[in-house]
């Protein structure tokens, strides 16, 4: 009963995390589209008003016209409508899944003791430390001298992500290590709305009721940390898909696969931007699809010849998969912390296990991450009975 609750939790947690960074990404990209959209104004009053751009628009059956104010507007609006809700419920629930999923599940999802032996109490005090320390350097960074120059903050700041990849699947597990990646990258967002972005708003609502001109260092820092938050969007996207994708955290060089799809995704985002702006640079493109080519063909799975499988093999590998597999893959698991088969995949006859042959196969012997953090202490003699086994099973 506790472990069914505990999924219930789960899934409404992760629904919640879902439908707010919806609203939160798509008011970021909507936002970043309009600003790159506004036109001069054709009214000579407007300019008088101290309007710097317009934009009209259709949707949803009406007519919209948004305008920006150069510094502040001659009267400021009895309502104001602020963006940082969205944010701050993506982070809390996201944070609250890492708890649940990584954390309180540990041995299943987090630590590998292949990778480093490690008890939960350190994983944890690692994942923690990793996420706080992120933002800490990250923040220190741009309020140093490095950030007047936009081209050599974003260097380092590349490779101590970079090391920050590499690192942490040094400690977790692959999927683990993804997953806190992208925390890194996910706390310095909302930070950067927390801490720099709303308190700059803050700033250009005070100077506006005061009628005085805003501090400008408030919008240049708020600017700033606007477009890293554009630019580390879609590397965020990919890893929270990634824990369905064992191909990728499940990599021999799984870090640089982390950082080649992180890459891609940020050049994409930044063709998107230079779109909105009318420039369209195809190299930019040809960079992210190139760099994709490249991580999908230096993932491909190696064929490796086996030797001839005897009748028993078969029955072998059920004993295999009965001791390390159908612990969590049952119609009622008994590994502690499952509920439910996950992805309902279940193998409990025969005609099951050989359905599921190309997955088995894959995530046992191909990328090896399972059993999860080989909890279970799979040997090499048994996956090499399991290829041995598949590699004989007829194509279906």
């Amino acid at each position: 009963m506790e472990v069914y609750a505990l999924e219930w939790i789960n899934l409404l947690l992760r629904w919640l995390h879902v439908v707010t960074g919806i609203a939160w990404i798509g008011a970021s990209f909507y936002f970043v589209w309009l600003d790159n959209h506004l036109e001069p104004p054709k009214n000579s009053s407007d300019t008088g008003r101290g309007v710097s751009g317009e934009l009209w628009a259709v949707h949803g059956g009406g007519f919209y016209r948004a305008e920006k104010f150069r510094a502040r507007p001659p009267a400021m609006p009895k309502l104001l409508h602020w963006f940082k809700w969205e944010a701050y419920w993506t982070w809390i629930s996201g944070f609250a899944l890492l708890v649940i999923v990584y954390y309180a599940g540990a041995d299943l999802n987090l630590i590998d003791r292949t990778v480093a032996d490690i008890s939960r109490a350190t994983a944890m005090a690692i994942g923690i430390c990793s996420i706080a320390g992120g933002w800490i350097g990250y923040d220190l960074l741009c309020k140093s001298p490095l950030a007047r120059n936009d081209k050599a903050l974003s260097a380092v700041l590349f490779i101590l992500l970079c090391a920050a990849a590499w690192g942490l699947t040094q400690v977790f597990g692959g999927r683990g290590a993804y997953m806190h990646f992208g925390a890194i990258l996910g706390t310095i967002m909302v930070a950067n709305v927390a801490m720099i972005i709303i308190p700059a708003h803050r700033e250009m609502v005070r100077a506006a009721e005061q009628g005085r001109d805003p501090d400008p260092r408030f919008g240049l820092a708020g600017k700033q940390r606007s477009v890293h938050n554009t630019y580390f969007t879609l590397p965020v996207l990919f890893v929270m898909m990634s824990g369905h994708y064992a191909f990728t955290f499940g990599h021999r060089y799984n870090w640089a696969l982390l950082i080649a799809l992180s890459v891609a995704g940020a050049l994409i985002r930044v063709w998107f931007v230079d779109r909105h702006k009318g420039k369209q640079s195809p190299l930019i493109l040809v960079a992210a699809t190139g760099l994709l080519a490249i991580v999908i063909w230096a993932g491909m799975p190696v064929t490796q010849k086996s030797a001839a499988g005897s009748a028993s093999d078969f029955a072998r590998v059920r004993v295999v998969m009965t001791q390390h597999c159908v612990g969590c893959h049952a119609t009622h698991p008994t590994q502690p912390g499952i509920a439910s088969a996950p992805k309902g995949v279940i193998f409990d006859t025969e005609a099951r296990i050989k359905a599921q042959t190309a997955l088995i196969l894959q995530q046992t012997v191909t990328t090896r991450v399972m059993p999860p953090g080989n909890l279970t202490g799979m040997t090499e003699d048994e996956r090499a009975l399991i290829a041995r086994w598949a590699a004989n099973v007829p194509p279906r």
